[in-house]
């Protein structure tokens, strides 16, 4: 009892002088109780290699809170094994001291059990090993999530969907890592569901996917459902409606008070355009509203010009300025 209290003593010193307070070190010894056993020395070494790895030192505490389970760990049995594995993955200097920052645990589990399993999953999934690490590094909790009961699920639902073309799935998940964070049930189903229920076929629901997965990692009612109320109450029937998400799927989820209003505003009390108009050119609610709507609408009116949404602002400025023969707004 007396050895047990004496290391207890050294690790309780270890982390004031390093300016932990008697709060933080209380929650840290609840998440983990192995500390409660470990060596000042071994805590020493691991607080030093992370240090030499490029964390720095400001941000060491932070990272220690999150995972206390750090200072447990084998140095050599389980440290640098992964760290220099997630090392093999990156492509510029302190990438794997940035993911550890912002994920801590991604140190917790093991290269053999863990990260290469994982590695070869995504890999069967057709990501090249240079966008795998890009994807791992910048999105560290992937490590964390389970290949049975998560990962897999995910890549099943993507192929139930139509997603079956070689190396199809694999893009998805590195255009937008953040899919696999959410649920299939909760979250990707209920969501897939509703974009069909709007009108979306199941080739459209596939570009969805491919174009901006995003759209289907959020919520049906906080976020979907609102924005397609919304768009009716601006006159959208429903085939109108299904154009709209087949055309521009993130219309259902921009901010209504930020970017949708401000738009349809400007289309009909500035443009004095009919809504059928976007209908036909979704892509209306991509464009900055003062950065080219505006603008643009200021030279048309100016020069008494009238044109198509998509003539409008289907181009970059070079190309507008010359089909308008506005040509000389370029000096």
């Amino acid at each position: 009892m007396e050895i047990v209290s004496s290391q207890n003593s050294s690790i309780m010193w270890f982390f004031k002088d390093r300016g932990f307070n008697d709060k933080s070190i209380h929650e840290m010894f609840k998440k983990c109780k192995r500390l409660e056993r470990v060596q000042r020395e071994n805590a020493s070494e691991n607080w030093d290699y992370l240090k030499s790895i490029g964390i720095q030192e400001r941000k060491l505490p932070y990272v220690v809170a999150k995972c206390p389970k750090i200072l447990t760990l084998g140095l050599n049995e389980k440290l640098v094994p992964m760290i220099e594995c997630l090392a093999t993955l990156g492509t510029k200097p302190n990438e794997v001291a940035s993911a550890i920052t912002k994920f801590p645990h991604i140190l917790s589990h093991s290269v053999e059990e863990k990260l290469c399993p994982l590695l070869a999953f995504f890999q069967a999934l057709g990501i090249q090993e240079k966008q795998l690490g890009k994807m791992l590094l910048l999105n560290p909790r992937i490590i964390s999530y389970s290949i049975d009961l998560k990962l897999s699920q995910i890549v099943d639902f993507l192929a139930s969907i139509g997603l079956k073309k070689e190396g199809m799935i694999g893009k998805v998940l590195v255009k937008n890592p953040s899919i696999m964070g959410y649920g299939v049930d909760k979250r990707l189903r209920p969501t897939s569901e509703f974009l069909i229920s709007l009108g979306v076929t199941e080739l459209g629901l596939q570009k969805v996917v491919i174009n901006f997965p995003e759209v289907l990692s959020r919520d049906v009612e906080k976020i979907l459902r609102p924005n397609h109320t919304y768009l009716k109450t601006c006159g959208f029937d429903t085939e109108q409606i299904a154009a709209l998400v087949t055309g521009y799927p993130p219309v259902l989820i921009k901010s209504i008070k930020n970017s949708l209003e401000p738009r349809m505003k400007f289309l009909v009390e500035v443009m004095e355009r009919q809504i059928e108009e976007v209908a036909n050119y979704p892509e209306f609610f991509r464009h900055g509203l003062k950065k080219r709507l505006v603008l643009r609408q200021k030279l048309l009116k100016q020069r008494n010009i009238c044109c198509s949404l998509s003539e409008m602002l289907d181009c970059n400025q070079k190309k507008f300025l010359l089909r308008f023969g506005l040509i000389e707004q370029l000096a």
